[in-house]
């Protein structure tokens, strides 16, 4: 059995105008990880989901999916992969259990079998008390939620998630990200591209980031966090400050009487830094990062490759 849960090598999309889509991408998504695609509009992203999950024909290169080539077994590959796209693509007019019901007669799954696990999806997501109801009927959070149940019932390996928050309700976007940590705690993998990128850190051990068709970076997450120039910090304190003490491996400014801000430079530690300003009579109650650190990064890494 294979430890690597989708592996992708030399992929191209070229285009009749000539132009790539993908040049020659590695990708490599361990078995159980949490793993996201992150890329800027045109970057790659959905040729790369679409390819993985048969709806686009590559040009060149090879995809497996748990040691199974996509090429020698089509099927096969398509049985390991749920797919939630980013926009809806089931019939409005149809109820939520017969959409989930059909997806799982598109692979094979028999109908007393695909009765009880439909049940299980819907009820996990909070629908089953609405199975009757047309699509058109529900708001649009549960009709994503809908969309990830007709991905689960046929039990895959490896669940696509492509913008799958979109436009939704942070609401919505919370509870729906516990429910995939749950599955993935559970040994699903999941491979997710999102544009909201402080969720792709909170959520993922693993990113990859696409521009141009290319790969330009694949790492833990903690390995790229560590590649940022500088991490900013917001500070707030136990009184107002008048004068900020010039200290070794950092920038500090002021926001307000009682806010203040911090930029590292290198590896300095916070601990060193906290008892400094301590030892200057400034007194922090607590912290925040300035921006999201890995939007950040992202913007770092996209300028150096541009």
């Amino acid at each position: 059995m294979t430890d690597s849960a989708l592996s992708i090598r030399g992929l191209h999309k070229v285009y009749k105008s000539g132009r790539h889509a993908l040049n020659g991408i590695d990708l490599e998504v361990p078995d159980r990880e949490f793993f996201a695609l992150l890329g800027p509009n045109g970057a790659g992203k959905s040729t790369a989901i679409g390819i993985i999950t048969s709806l686009i024909n590559k040009s060149s290169g090879q995809v497996q999916v748990y040691g199974h080539d996509l090429d020698d077994s089509p099927a096969m590959v398509k049985s390991l992969i749920g797919m939630v796209p980013q926009e809806f693509n089931f019939s409005q007019f149809e109820t939520g259990l017969n959409i989930v019901l059909n997806q799982a007669g598109y692979y094979g799954v028999p109908r007393r079998q695909a009765l009880r696990k439909a049940q299980q999806c819907l009820e996990i997501l909070s629908l089953w008390e609405r199975r009757h109801e047309q699509a058109r009927y529900l708001s649009g959070g549960m009709k994503r939620r809908l969309m990830i149940a007709r991905a689960l019932v046929h039990e895959p390996r490896i669940l696509v998630l492509d913008e799958p928050t979109a436009g939704v309700d942070v609401e919505f976007r919370r509870g729906t990200w516990e429910f995939l940590l749950d599955m993935n705690r559970n040994g699903l993998t999941v491979l997710l591209t999102t544009h909201y990128l402080e969720e792709a850190e909170n959520l993922c051990k693993r990113l990859a980031i696409i521009n141009d068709g290319k790969i330009i970076e694949d790492a833990d997450l903690k390995t790229l966090i560590g590649k940022l120039r500088t991490q900013g910090f917001i500070l707030d304190t136990r009184e107002s400050v008048r004068q900020l003490p010039d200290l070794p491996g950092c920038r500090l400014y002021t926001i307000d009487d009682t806010t203040i801000g911090l930029e590292l430079i290198g590896n300095q530690e916070l601990n060193t830094i906290f008892a400094e300003l301590s030892r200057h009579n400034v007194h922090i109650t607590s912290m925040r990062n300035r921006t999201n650190r890995l939007e950040e990064l992202f913007m770092d890494l996209l300028e150096t490759h541009s």
